[in-house]
């Protein structure tokens, strides 16, 4: 069983959502990463979705575009983003790691050695927004060899035939996006979500996470109703942002604290 499945597992035990947050590798600051993590497990985190800086991040709105741009300009590319995870080890994360990225860097990188080398930092899984299933089948099968979960999208718009062949190539979670549209903090979480999660469910039995749009502990209770995890991107980035240089580890993890309320 993964680290990622053996957290469900627990969660589903204690009858518990999971509570996910976003961050970009290399945001604000280079190494920022290192200390919100430690920081966000203790206060309740239990996976983590580690996002990898794109010049063209095409599901992501202005707000992790920001991120994106400045962790590219602090020098942050893949590998820096593999040596995080494998950092984060040493620093003694147990929580699950996985790697938010698009496809263009790490076809460059080599999916054989994207694979290998995450693997053996400790990540494991994989989302990749851009590629489709029936594009897929290189890089899941990479996965499955290396023991990391290859985690798919589906959204409110995907058919049911879709939803089929997804769950039947999906491990670790199915990531539900809650919305037709790109990231960011929502006041309100779309009405129609049940509804899009059960029928999701009749395809699958692996967990259920909803993305986009999660930016309060009221939305994470909604969610926690008839998911099995929430993550929370955008507005986690936006209490970083606001907070000073000397304040942003300490403002995240009150703000990771209070959605777990």
């Amino acid at each position: 069983m993964s680290r990622i499945s053996e957290t469900f597992a627990r969660l589903k035990a204690e009858g518990r959502a999971a509570l996910m947050p976003y961050l970009m590798v290399g945001f604000p600051e280079r190494d920022t990463a290192l200390d919100l993590a430690p920081a966000l497990e203790a206060a309740g985190a239990d996976l983590f979705e580690l996002g990898v800086p794109f010049s063209d991040p095409l599901a992501d709105g202005a707000t992790i575009q920001r991120a994106a741009e400045r962790a590219l300009a602090n020098g942050v590319r893949l590998g820096t983003c593999i040596e995080t995870v494998a950092e984060l080890r040493r620093r003694g994360v147990r929580a699950p790691l996985v790697m938010m990225g698009y496809f263009n860097p790490f076809l460059r990188y080599g999916l054989p050695r994207l694979v290998a080398d995450a693997a053996a930092a400790g990540a494991d899984g994989l989302i990749i927004p851009d590629l489709p299933p029936e594009e897929a089948g290189e890089c899941q099968a990479l996965c499955r060899a290396a023991g990391l979960d290859l985690i798919f999208f589906v959204a409110p718009t995907t058919p049911d035939e879709r939803l089929a062949t997804i769950a039947g190539m999906a491990s670790g979670f199915i990531y539900c996006v809650s919305l037709t549209g790109v990231t960011g903090a929502r006041r309100e979480l779309w009405p129609g979500l049940p509804d899009f999660l059960a029928r999701v469910r009749r395809h699958t039995d692996l967990p259920l996470v909803v993305g986009f749009g999660i930016s309060s502990a009221a939305h994470v209770r909604q969610v926690g109703a008839y998911a099995d995890g929430a993550i929370v991107a955008s507005a986690l980035i936006n209490q970083i942002e606001g907070a000073p240089p000397d304040g942003q580890v300490g403002a995240a993890e009150a703000f990771v604290r209070g959605l777990r309320l």
